[in-house]
């Protein structure tokens, strides 16, 4: 286990786990029912912000479990946690393989290739900038189209349930179709 890049960021930053397992072939579903027994364990600890599962394409068997948290802090109260150790001990069957375990500050996880988990991170404001010009019109185009174009439809929610179904369709678009598209883009900028 190693901390990647973690001493040049405050212990408030926003903070990545990000673990890549091989599970053993036909073990899958036992995986996939201990993941979801994870994110209700994750859920419970404070500054926890979300977790998102990469499962692994047809004949592959490594997955990639992400957890974000508030900060370095609220990420060791969890991996110190006796719930995280029991999960551990329960998953060890399972796991063929422990392909990494990673810290990664703030957004750096959209920007780092899932094939080379240790390459060197762009500079912050270069991943800012990339992030904003990525953001902007994704968040104008969604603006419109919940503002104006389903207006009729959504016009008389109070504006914080108006606005998740808004935040749902940004946060989806960056993270599966925008950020991936833009870094491959980008990449030779990013490396500069």
């Amino acid at each position: 286990m190693n901390d990647l890049h973690l001493n040049d960021h405050r212990p408030s930053d926003p903070v990545s786990l990000v673990v890549r397992r091989r599970i053993r072939p036909g073990r899958e579903a036992e995986y996939e029912s201990l993941l979801t027994e994870a994110n209700a364990l994750l859920a419970r600890i404070p500054g926890h912000r979300g977790t998102g599962v990469v499962r692994p394409p047809p004949g592959e068997h490594e997955y990639t479990l992400l957890a974000r948290f508030e900060s370095l802090s609220a990420a060791a109260d969890w991996e110190l946690s006796p719930e995280r150790a029991d999960w551990l001990a329960r998953i060890a069957p399972l796991v063929d393989e422990h392909v990494s375990f990673e810290k990664q500050p703030g957004l750096d996880f959209w920007f780092t290739p899932p094939a080379a988990p240790r390459l060197r991170q762009p500079p912050r404001w270069k991943m800012a900038l990339l992030t904003l010009a990525a953001l902007y019109p994704v968040s104008v185009s969604t603006s419109w189209l919940f503002g104006e174009a389903l207006k009729p439809w959504l016009g008389h929610w109070p504006m914080p349930v108006r606005a998740l179904p808004q935040m749902i369709v940004v946060v989806l678009s960056m993270t599966y179709l925008v950020m991936p598209a833009v870094t491959r883009w980008a990449t030779p900028w990013l490396r500069r």
